[in-house]
């Protein structure tokens, strides 16, 4: 993996752990030679992230429409920031310039995106490994819902399983390519999608 996409929340949260998280992934994703495309705002925890980014020499890609320019506050001191025309392109772009994904504590906006994602990868409309850095249980409540999800037959197990998840920056980072390695289950699912039963 060359480039990351990080999804994250504009605000910082109530405790002062969600942005000591963001150094430890910059850190993690620095030492393997890892660069961030992330929604190119300079306030929140997209902001720490970038900065963390930046501190540790890589390059940062931010992505944010026009209408969120002044609303976010764009971050002018990014390797490269991409003014688009509205949402569903930030997220288009994003994705195309990430080799895999990362859900870091957000509300409702980092939520979307992350259900998005796992939704494209679901389709196989990519294979890229998607994760969650799961800060002091944060997105428990959530794999709670999709195992609900999965007991109601709604979702798959496998799907389910391809939502990579820790606490660790560095695990996570081993997870994802680790998946990025093994694509076989990936081809597997995507002959059956082109193949259905008749």
């Amino acid at each position: 993996m060359k480039r990351i996409c990080v999804f994250c929340g504009s605000s910082n949260g109530s405790r002062d752990l969600y942005k000591e998280h963001c150094r430890t992934l910059a850190i993690a994703m620095a030492k393997r030679e890892i660069d961030l495309v992330y929604g190119g705002a300079s306030i929140g925890l997209m902001g720490a992230i970038a900065d963390a980014m930046l501190e540790q020499g890589r390059e940062v890609i931010g992505v944010i429409p026009e209408h969120l320019q002044n609303y976010e506050i764009s971050h002018h001191g990014l390797t490269e920031l991409l003014v688009v025309p509205d949402m569903h392109e930030r997220k288009a772009t994003m994705a195309s310039l990430s080799d895999g994904f990362i859900a870091l504590p957000g509300g409702i906006g980092t939520l979307e995106e992350l259900i998005e994602i796992a939704t494209w990868q679901q389709l196989c409309l990519h294979q890229k490994p998607t994760g969650l850095l799961n800060i002091d249980h944060y997105y428990d409540s959530l794999f709670d819902f999709l195992s609900h999800s999965v007991k109601e037959d709604f979702l798959k197990q496998q799907h389910l399983d391809n939502l990579l998840r820790s606490d660790d920056a560095d695990t996570l980072l081993d997870q994802m390519t680790h998946f990025s390695d093994n694509p076989d289950q990936y081809l597997q699912r995507k002959i059956q999608i082109n193949n259905p039963p008749r």
